[in-house]
């Protein structure tokens, strides 16, 4: 594959990639369907159907008020692309001028406007961001032996009065640091020897 031919897909792959994350940062396809449902809204009161010869006006009283709620709508969808801070009211805002459509603009455009203009008031009330990744998390999904997560590996060892300390291993089978104390049942670790203090001296028995 020459140079010439890998170079417009990779800059396809790359704005793909990019548009793909914008879309996952807003609700998408909610402000989609508030855009299309303006649509059908603002046109019918103004179209005019021919049939051979014959001319059929769908123009009614209340076309003014269709176009408004067309614009409106078409600004509520852009609201959700790009300020969706205000996505519970943009889907409120937008429910209500779809049900507002119905009376007032050929049947919300023949239920077509008004089922868009619900579904997608419906999406950007619904949606919500998603939480971000936390590294730490995912280090701690996974410690790399197989063990649950946030489970440290420890080392029991017993400690020798003249110094040095005998290793027991770790009770759960993995871990590599000498430093920690293993866990226990609720007992005392007991030594091989038991110091105990008498007159500032250490005395085995």
């Amino acid at each position: 594959m020459s140079a010439e031919s890998s170079e417009p897909r990779g800059r396809f792959t790359y704005w793909r990639l990019r548009f793909r994350a914008w879309r996952g940062t807003r609700p998408f396809w909610a402000g989609l369907l508030t855009l299309l449902s303006g649509v059908p809204i603002a046109y019918f009161p103004y179209a005019e159907l021919k049939l051979g010869h014959l001319t059929l006006t769908m123009a009614t009283t209340a076309g003014a008020g269709s176009l408004i709620i067309g614009v409106l709508l078409a600004t509520l969808g852009l609201t959700m692309w790009f300020q969706s801070i205000v996505r519970v009211f943009a889907g409120v805002a937008t429910i209500l001028l779809g049900l507002v459509s119905i009376p007032v603009s050929n049947i919300g455009g023949f239920m077509m406007g008004a089922t868009l203009a619900l579904i997608g008031g419906g999406l950007s009330i619904a949606w919500a961001p998603g939480r971000p990744v936390d590294l730490d998390d995912e280090h701690a999904a996974d410690v790399g032996d197989g063990r649950p997560a946030g489970h440290a590996a420890v080392r029991r060892q017993t400690f020798k009065p003249g110094g040095g300390a005998v290793d027991q291993g770790t009770p759960d089978g993995g871990g590599d640091d000498p430093f920690l104390p293993g866990p226990h049942d609720g007992r005392p670790n007991l030594t091989d020897t038991t110091a105990h203090a008498n007159g500032g001296r250490n005395s085995a028995g």
